[in-house]
């Protein structure tokens, strides 16, 4: 047997080891990355449903308690009118009963409010007072639930009832003691890709019949006082 042929039989060169090596870790390098892109494509989509899932069930709250907005008053004007609505372009205020599932029963205050989330953007949390059945004043609000963070920018506005010369305006602030906006709108942008559908939620309840019979109430108990 030759030297040549002595020396291919003992085993392999350094050359060939390192280059053995070498292959090896660009393997698992390339085996790495798919993996790592695996997992990462994987949470995306994760964080991705769950983004969805938040904007759905924050949508399905708020069309369902706007909806059972109540005519009950918040407070009395200067004059003793009963104010059933505030609103502006960062907060709303309004009466309606809770999910049973929350655990909460009768009518709550709801305060809906845009705030900043300390991160350059907004967040919308809300917060739930009971009303006493006496009809004195609600409870303080208690603390604040986020409905839906990470929000570019946001706003409310309400749509005035409509009349006989036609379709009621939008407004950026709600002030009218003697009735309710007949839609309101939640119009959000969100950091990411999950949209948020405009939100248009029509208000049920004529707060103009329901002062009408407050006003009767109220004549009652004058002449009966009297």
């Amino acid at each position: 047997m030759t030297r040549r042929h002595a020396h291919a039989a003992g085993g392999f060169t350094l050359l060939e080891v390192l280059g053995a090596l070498a292959l090896l870790a660009l393997l698992l390098i390339g085996v790495y990355s798919g993996v790592r892109t695996a997992t990462h494509a994987v949470r995306s989509g994760e964080a991705g449903i769950q983004r969805q899932d938040q904007v759905r069930s924050a949508q399905q709250f708020l069309r369902r308690e706007l909806a059972q907005a109540r005519a009950v008053p918040l407070s009395y004007d200067d004059k003793g009118n009963p104010v059933f609505f505030t609103g502006d372009a960062h907060t709303m205020r309004f009466v309606a009963p809770l999910p049973g599932y929350l655990g909460k029963l009768g009518p709550q205050l709801q305060e809906l409010t845009l705030v900043s989330n300390g991160k350059g953007g907004q967040r919308l949390e809300a917060r739930f007072a009971l009303m006493p059945p006496d009809g004195s004043a609600p409870r303080p609000l208690g603390e604040p639930e986020v409905l839906v963070d990470g929000i570019r920018d946001g706003s409310f506005s309400y749509r005035a009832p409509d009349t006989e010369q036609g379709r009621g305006d939008w407004h950026d602030h709600w002030g009218d003691v003697r009735t309710m906006p007949r839609i309101v709108r939640i119009a959000m942008r969100l950091d990411g890709t999950t949209g948020w559908p405009q939100l248009d939620a029509p208000l049920r309840v004529d707060a103009s019949a329901m002062q009408g019979q407050l006003n009767l109430l109220q004549g009652l108990q004058r002449r009966n006082g009297s």
